[in-house]
Formats: structure tokens, C-alpha cells, sequence
């Protein structure tokens, strides 16, 4: 690394991802009850996912109602366990695209579809997040 990075390394302190909707309170309602009873936080406008981590709705008339290319971009959330994640991800009735699956080196990958077509992926690793 150059000077200017190392000097910066610590300077990211979160990630946040924002998704656009033409009916932005149906997506926020499908989120709260899909991840606030796996520990998600909302919190006034957004969902608050882990230490510096977030997701934000944003209503939008520039999109379309459905995502044209749902793997172009995936949010990836990172649980401590993934089959309690699974059971009670079925009671919404979600659609899998990826059944939880183990992938090798302690990892589980699952990838849900959120109602407007963008990819949600469970996760879980060898160690806690």
C-alpha cells in the first residue's frame, strides 16, 4: 500500500446499500418482517444490519417495478445461524433462487428474492461475524 492508504486504513467505518422502489413502503414492510426478527434494528428511515452496516428504501419514479437484472448487484447478510434464518425465512413464503446450501470451509450461501426481484443472500461462516 502507499502512504496515503495505510495512512486511511481505518477511515471506512460502514456500508450502506439503498434500494429504489415505486413502492417503497411494501419493500420496507417485506425487509422489517424478513430480517428484524433475525436482529436487524430499524431505525427512523432504515434497517440497521450490523455495526456500520445498513440498508435504506428509497421511492423512486426512475426504476422499474421489478429489477431487470437481479444478480447485477447482491446484499449479502451474514447470520449466526443459517437454519434458523431458513425457518423462519419459509414462514414469509419466500422464493428461493439458492436453498441453503454448505459450500465448503464452514460456509452456508442461500439467496432469497426480495418482492420487487433483487437477490438477498444468507449467509453464514466457520466464525461468528
Amino acid at each position: 500500500m502507499n502512504a496515503s492508504a495505510t495512512e486511511n486504513a481505518d477511515n471506512i467505518t460502514g456500508l450502506g446499500v439503498i434500494l429504489g422502489s415505486t413502492d417503497s413502503d411494501a419493500l420496507i414492510s417485506w425487509y422489517r418482517a424478513a430480517l428484524e426478527p433475525l436482529g436487524a434494528r430499524w431505525a427512523e428511515h432504515l434497517l440497521i444490519v450490523g455495526p456500520g452496516a445498513i440498508i435504506g428504501f428509497d421511492e423512486r419514479d426512475d426504476v422499474a417495478d421489478k429489477a431487470a437484472e437481479p444478480g447485477r448487484q447482491m446484499i449479502n447478510i451474514t447470520v449466526r445461524d443459517v437454519r434458523a434464518a431458513e425457518r423462519h425465512l419459509n414462514t414469509l413464503g419466500v422464493t428461493w433462487v439458492r436453498p441453503v446450501e454448505e459450500v465448503g470451509g464452514g460456509w452456508f450461501f442461500s439467496t432469497i428474492v426480495d418482492p420487487v426481484g433483487n437477490y438477498l443472500q444468507i449467509l453464514q461462516g466457520p466464525e461468528t461475524p
